[in-house]
């Protein structure tokens, strides 16, 4: 089976699943409906009012027409309209996405950067105290909850220390001289959410990096390396780093997925405006058309992150290429 095809029919269920979850939860878009959402004024519809905007929305047809009309829509590029923002689903993504790809980009970067630096370290050390106390303590770390791990940062060093604002993406009324200054007041408030996403994800990419290291210096290319008088760090960074990178590869891939899942989660801790709290907000609305979009988009990127992966993964070794054809 072609790798487009396997994407293909994932995509397919996700589309199912996509539509039929949501609408799985108990009430409707309908039962209760904010007037106000900036106040949060909430206002009960009669009866009539809410069977008109069921039928206006279409809710009171059939499932498989609902269904066929979400697909065929989906694939015309129309996400419909947002039933709680009363804007369409793009644009509400649009609003939000950027924020979103920010942290995670990001602490894609740093858990990745810091990840290998730290296998590196502890691979040269192994069988060490050094490495046995690394290992206890990173895997330990690892134990605790993306929104635990969040709400310890954000007491300490936002409320406490006041190091770091408490909310937000930008600094309300802010007047920049620059784009300099405008990138640093977004950086700094992505601080906290981007190193809490980051955290989350260290040790994984730590473990994989330090135990594919150790299994890769007992390899009889590395002997021979070292037998031909090469240096010790040609060794570990040419010989030895480049292949145990290809398993790293593939972790970063599937780490972003679960970054994903993890900055809905964060985001509502901080209170910072991306995916995730669009999607908390869609998802106690009941405002299906919006939560089909972002779980849409988030699958895609996953999928498209996966594929891209793939890619990178054959060039680092030719092999695998040679072996699929």
């Amino acid at each position: 089976m072609s790798v487009i095809l396997q994407y293909a029919i994932t995509l397919s269920i996700i589309l199912v699943l996509n539509f039929f979850l949501p609408r799985m939860m108990p009430g409707d878009p309908f039962l209760l409906r904010s007037a106000d959402t900036e106040n949060e004024v909430v206002s009960i519809l009669t009866d009539e009012q809410r069977l008109y905007y069921i039928s206006y929305y279409g809710l009171d047809r059939p499932i498989y027409e609902q269904f066929i009309n979400y697909v065929t829509s989906t694939f015309t590029g129309n996400l419909g309209m947002s039933i709680y923002y009363k804007i369409s689903v793009i644009d509400a993504i649009w609003l939000h996405l950027p924020w979103t790809v920010l942290i995670v980009l990001g602490a894609t970067i740093l858990s990745t950067a810091a990840g290998i630096s730290l296998g590196i370290f502890s691979a040269k050390r192994r069988e060490g105290v050094t490495d046995k106390l690394m290992i206890i303590g990173l895997i330990s770390f690892a134990e605790i909850p993306s929104f635990l791990l969040g709400l310890i940062l954000l007491l300490v060093f936002a409320a406490y220390l006041k190091l770091f604002p408490i909310a937000g993406a930008i600094t309300p009324f802010a007047h920049y001289t620059g784009l300099l200054d405008r990138v640093w007041d977004v950086a700094y408030h992505a601080f906290l959410p981007m190193i809490t996403l980051a955290l989350t994800q260290l040790t994984g990419v730590y473990l994989l990096t330090r135990n594919t290291l150790v299994t890769v210096m007992t390899k009889d290319y590395i002997r021979t390396a070292k037998a031909k008088g090469i240096g010790e760090r040609l060794v570990w960074y040419r010989h030895a780093l480049r292949n145990a990178l290809l398993p790293v590869v593939t972790r970063v891939g599937f780490q972003l997925g679960m970054l994903v899942g993890g900055a809905v989660l964060v985001e509502n801790v901080f209170n910072y405006p991306g995916i995730g709290m669009l999607l908390r907000n869609a998802v106690i609305a009941r405002d299906y058309p919006l939560i089909q979009g972002i779980m849409l988009v988030m699958a895609v990127s996953i999928l498209t992150a996966n594929y891209l992966v793939d890619v990178f993964y054959r060039r680092l070794d030719p092999r695998t290429a040679s072996a699929e054809a």
